[in-house]
């Protein structure tokens, strides 16, 4: 009786996991729509919004990811687990695009500013997104090489989603914190010291606090992809603030420059 009744637990340990998992997806994908729902998607539906057309693929592509995330878990949770892996390709595809259109719009920003007058500034807050579309292709990749073992793999993946949210995240806190008021002459607002990077991004790593704190419920223990993951986002929020200082930064940024149309 004791053997079937731990069987039985078992079997509803695997089901609640991946209901969590399906939460996780869509409160990330809640996430990235309401932060940018101010500056983006209400402007949109409204008809004021005024950005490069390019900026409209790089929604498509990261707003697209988000909802694959979301697709993916509930595959896995319906136990649809070869659909999941035939939508997998596709995912590699997407997240191989997001790496050249996240790169190319950071590197159009920078650009922009750059012409604008923003100098040092802007090469430095260049790291934020840069570092932020690395590592995310990093994480992926991992969470990739590691398919054939999904207790590593959905975590990974999880850890890569919740890394593109910071920006999401960023834009509340500009404008409950310290509104950005463009210049009278015109042009775009300076931009803001590094440091103002870290506080969203800590906001953003709760989520990964949260299924660290699942794991140790249901698990008994944190996954050390959790561990991982987590330590390669957080190390990545807090040390792009000096490295973006270093002259090796600001010549890449030349580099950077030299790339753009």
């Amino acid at each position: 009786m004791s053997v079937a009744a731990t069987h039985a637990q078992e079997g509803l340990r695997v089901p609640s996991a991946r209901r969590f998992h399906v939460r996780m997806a869509w409160i990330c994908f809640a996430v990235g729509v309401v932060g940018f729902a101010p500056t983006y998607w209400l402007p949109l539906f409204q008809g004021t919004l005024n950005v490069a057309p390019f900026t409209h693929l790089h929604a498509l592509f990261f707003y697209g990811w988000l909802l694959l995330f979301c697709y993916q878990a509930m595959l896995v949770a319906d136990g649809r687990t070869p659909r999941h892996r035939e939508v997998g390709v596709a995912g590699v595809s997407l997240a191989t695009g997001m790496l050249f259109v996240g790169g190319a719009m950071a590197i159009q920003t920078l650009r922009q500013q750059e012409a604008a007058g923003l100098g040092a500034g802007a090469r430095e807050f260049a790291i934020v997104p840069i570092s932020g579309i690395l590592v995310f292709a990093l994480l992926v990749a991992a969470a990739i090489l590691n398919v054939r073992r999904p207790d590593v793999h959905k975590r990974l993946m999880l850890a890569a989603t919740v890394s593109t949210l910071q920006a999401a995240v960023g834009r509340w806190f500009v404008l409950l914190l310290a509104p950005r008021v463009a210049p009278a002459g015109g042009g775009p607002p300076p931009t803001p010291p590094l440091e103002v990077t870290i506080a969203p991004g800590l906001v953003v790593d709760l989520l990964l606090v949260a299924a660290m704190v699942h794991d140790r419920r249901t698990r008994g223990s944190v996954h050390p992809a959790y561990w991982v993951g987590g330590a390669v986002v957080l190390a990545s929020q807090l040390f792009r603030v000096p490295l973006g200082r270093t002259d090796a930064w600001l010549a890449m940024t030349d580099w950077l420059l030299a790339l753009a149309p």
